[in-house]
């Protein structure tokens, strides 16, 4: 045993001498036009990994990115800033690109997780039901986007109407929201569970259940793999700095 915790102290050790050194002191912000603001370090800007300045939409979202930085210790490690990744995402990977990133969020509404019913046991289907109906019922009856059920994997086609109509509830968004919606829908699978955190139907924590209920069903039957919880638990940790990012975006 103490072998393996002196391994395991070593390995730690390690990953932590492979992130850079916190080269700053002072983390400051610069309100810009628009209401944003951007970030700096010792007074000077910061860029994003593809050398755009780090300017954040809404000042609320732009403190929130500075909280991060100033948490670090004497290492920078981004693991622990996950609005700066996704920050740093919508400026070089998003924006001049939203309608691929929109046109990306509608194929996952194409095969939604929500529309992907269990056979049995009764038990699963009755908890999908609980977590699912009400969310294709929304988007039912205020986006005008009704889907198509299935039981099992096997693909079914959803309405092209319905799917124009999904691409529509995001035409807009700017791409701070439309990288956060993205990252949301991919944990989870479902386009329209992110989309109802953005509306405020849902909120993260029941978007997050409603994405886990078979897998909640499987730990219920046979109990959890702590691998699996530690890494449920970091994409919890960037769900919820995406949805996160949604509500300060959209403050002053």
């Amino acid at each position: 045993m103490a072998d393996n915790g002196k391994i395991a102290g070593t390995k730690g050790a390690a990953r932590n001498t492979s992130l850079p050194k916190c080269f700053y002191k002072e983390v400051a912000l610069k309100d810009e036009g628009g209401g944003g603001a951007s970030l700096l370090l010792d007074g000077k800007p910061v860029r994003t990994p593809g050398k755009a300045p780090l300017t954040l939409p809404s000042r609320a979202l732009a403190e929130a990115v500075a909280s991060e930085w100033r948490a670090q210790g004497e290492r920078i490690d981004p693991s622990t800033m996950p609005l700066t990744r996704l920050a740093n995402s919508a400026i070089d990977g998003v924006a001049g690109r939203e309608q691929a990133v929109i046109d990306d969020i509608a194929r996952h509404a194409a095969s939604d997780l929500l529309c992907y019913r269990a056979e049995g046991p009764k038990a699963l289907v009755e908890a999908q039901s609980a977590h699912w109906d009400k969310v294709l019922d929304w988007a039912r009856m205020e986006l005008k986007a009704p889907l198509v059920l299935a039981q099992g994997v096997v693909h079914v086609a959803q309405p092209e109407a319905s799917l124009a109509r999904i691409r529509r509830a995001l035409d807009g968004l700017d791409a701070l929201r439309l990288a956060a919606l993205h990252v949301m829908t991919a944990l989870t699978g479902s386009a329209l569970l992110a989309l109802a955190v953005l509306r405020g139907k849902l909120t993260p924590e029941q978007a997050w259940k409603a994405a886990h209920v078979d897998e909640d069903f499987q730990i219920n039957q046979w109990g959890e793999d702590a691998e699996a919880a530690t890494r449920r638990e970091n994409r919890w940790r960037d769900f919820a700095a995406a949805a996160h990012a949604l509500t300060l975006s959209q403050k002053p």
